[in-house]
């Protein structure tokens, strides 16, 4: 992003070519190829972009002089985009999304740094095995767990309490863990509709009704606490299963998962007794992309409940 001096906001405005040329040094650890795919800002990202860049990387990792690829996004919805590719690439070669929290017209800019980072993360033979991941202020986070967690501070990704895959100092990708959980599924050719909800102390549950009567295939809500929704709601999401459409429960809340512990009306447990799906250790927005690929493969029932064991 750089800034307009007209209107005095960011917009995209950078080519490929352009970034690699403001990293100095960067063509003495990797050969470089540009290719560029889509430039918007990544508040407009819809999944079928994800689906058609999963295809384009999967193809690029093919080749055999190609030792892995570096996506620059920016970082509204880069934590969806490495997860979706994650869950779907082929390839097992390393994949570092990038992005920046200042603009590149900024006098301080992160970009550059976070883009060698990145070079250097897909080169080294210590992230083999990896797959996804999303490397920013020299912190490489695996793709599952990885959340956005301030909105503009540059040491905004944050992996909880699972801790980072590594981090990258001195030229250098120092190794902390593996990627210990990763869900793979076939690209599919269509994607279906899946909304996401977030519940609140008085929600009646019509938004979900009127999504289900609106068409969609599958329902993802952001619950409270360990997956909790009030009676309303609950009624509404016994509504959507009534029509064979899935429903994924999660939180609203940064840290913990969502496990069947209450037994109250629109408790975790009464919601998966109901049929709901709880999404345990997942964050709610990838819940939602999870079951919409699993609905797009066709998946119904327990197998589709079983992705999120």
């Amino acid at each position: 992003m750089k800034l307009d001096e007209k209107t005095g906001a960011l917009v995209p405005a950078v080519s490929g070519k352009d970034l690699i040329e403001a990293v100095p040094g960067l063509g003495k650890i990797a050969t470089i190829e540009t290719q560029e795919f889509i430039n918007i800002d990544s508040s407009q990202m819809v999944p079928k972009i994800w689906r058609d860049l999963s295809e384009k990387v999967d193809a690029i990792l093919a080749c055999d002089d190609v030792t892995g690829v570096v996506i620059t996004h920016g970082t509204d919805t880069m934590e969806e985009g490495v997860f979706f590719l994650q869950t779907t690439l082929k390839s097992k070669k390393t994949v570092a999304f990038v992005g920046a929290q200042r603009a590149a017209s900024d006098l301080s800019a992160d970009g550059p740094a976070n883009i060698y980072d990145a070079v250097m993360t897909v080169v080294s033979p210590d992230s083999k095995g990896w797959g996804a991941v999303l490397v920013m202020d020299q912190y490489v986070n695996g793709a599952r767990y990885v959340q956005k967690s301030h909105t503009t501070n540059p040491h905004t990704f944050k992996p909880g309490q699972y801790g980072y895959l590594g981090y990258v100092t001195n030229n250098k990708l120092m190794k902390f863990n593996d990627v210990v959980k990763a869900t793979k599924l076939d690209l599919p050719k269509t994607l279906v509709k899946v909304p996401l909800f977030t519940t609140f102390p008085g929600d009646d549950g019509s938004s979900i009704r009127h999504a289900v009567d609106d068409g969609a295939k599958g329902i993802a809500v952001a619950g409270l606490g360990a997956g909790n929704v009030s009676k309303e709601v609950f009624e509404a999401i016994k509504y959507a299963l009534s029509k064979d459409v899935p429903v994924v429960i999660g939180t609203r809340v940064y840290e913990g998962g969502v496990y069947p512990m209450y037994g109250s009306e629109g408790g975790g447990s009464t919601l998966m007794k109901a049929g709901a799906i709880l999404s345990k250790d997942l964050a709610i927005n990838k819940a939602r992309l999870l079951l919409l690929l699993g609905i797009s493969n066709g998946l119904k029932g327990d197998a589709l409940a079983k992705l999120f064991d």
